[in-house]
């Protein structure tokens, strides 16, 4: 089946790439979609990702096209081209909510290309970033997210969990740079997953503000929402760890909360599985 490589350009001029694939049969889906748009995670692409391939597959088996993107926090660190010259992002430099920007544009291209109706998926950080983006500019008006994994991403919860004594050095360490006056000094960090990042960019994104802990925002968004979760991922990394139960407390008419028995982070054992209930609840919801 034909890719289309394709590129946009956001709303603050930054070029981002993506790979578009076309339902074999447009205008026959098995579903009231006719596109989903797939958000990798921290340091991710839109080429890199094994699940995508599979998850991907299925949706276009059941009629939909398939647009998989780069955001701007694409790979660790990456050079992005702007209408005035090359600027450093990616996941060391990025700014979670800038998503909303990347989103837009690339919701307005898949419209033009595809159609109106548009479902949103994510995997780790990318989920958050379709939850955070819906919640606050609902005029993307997506008709539904799927959210593979979404990271908790709340201060108070880590500092309370196990690992808080390990987690607060390195925002300590982020923390001084900023007050120094070194917010873009690059961090080799650990928690809540091991990565580079600027100063700046660790206090904005696990502070104690918690602006992306989708657990406030997730009532805000006005669509059905499935959100997937791993057993193994629940049960070893803290930004999982009791995020079922949490969500379920949030009381949304629209959620869906499904644990994946076996599952990692990247479901590395139990894709099928994964396809599969993702399927089902797409089923389930649209027709």
């Amino acid at each position: 089946m034909s890719v289309n490589l394709v590129q946009i350009w956001t709303a603050d001029h930054l070029r981002l790439d993506g790979a578009f694939q076309t339902a074999p049969t447009p205008g026959a889906a098995r579903l009231p979609i006719d596109a989903f748009c797939l958000v990798h995670g921290t340091g991710g692409n839109f080429y890199g990702s094994s699940l995508f391939d599979q998850l991907g597959q299925r949706l276009l088996d059941l009629g939909c096209s398939v647009l998989r993107i780069n955001t701007r926090g694409h790979d660790g660190i990456n050079t992005t081209a702007t209408q005035t010259g090359g600027k450093r992002l990616g996941a060391a430099y990025e700014l979670v909510d800038d998503c909303r920007k990347d989103l837009a544009a690339w919701m307005s291209w898949l419209r033009q290309h595809a159609g109106p109706r548009i479902g949103l998926i994510g995997h780790s950080l990318g989920a958050v970033k379709c939850l955070y983006a819906m919640a606050h500019k609902p005029d993307l008006a997506a008709q539904l997210v799927i959210a593979l994994s979404p990271p908790r991403l709340s201060y108070s919860w880590f500092c309370s969990s196990p690992e808080g004594p390990k987690f607060l050095e390195s925002y300590a360490e982020a923390d001084r740079g900023v007050n120094d006056g070194r917010p873009a000094a690059l961090l080799e960090v650990k928690l809540p997953l091991p990565f580079v990042i600027t100063a700046a960019g660790y206090v904005e994104k696990y502070g104690p503000d918690e602006r992306y802990n989708y657990l406030r925002f997730l009532a805000s968004v006005d669509c059905p929402v499935l959100v997937t979760l791993g057993s193994v991922e629940c049960e070893n990394n803290m930004a999982f760890r009791g995020a079922a139960e949490a969500i379920g407390e949030l009381g949304h008419r629209q959620l869906a909360v499904a644990m994946i028995a076996g599952g990692d982070h990247f479901y590395t054992a139990v894709r099928p599985q994964l396809v599969d209930h993702v399927d089902a609840w797409l089923k389930a919801t649209c027709i």
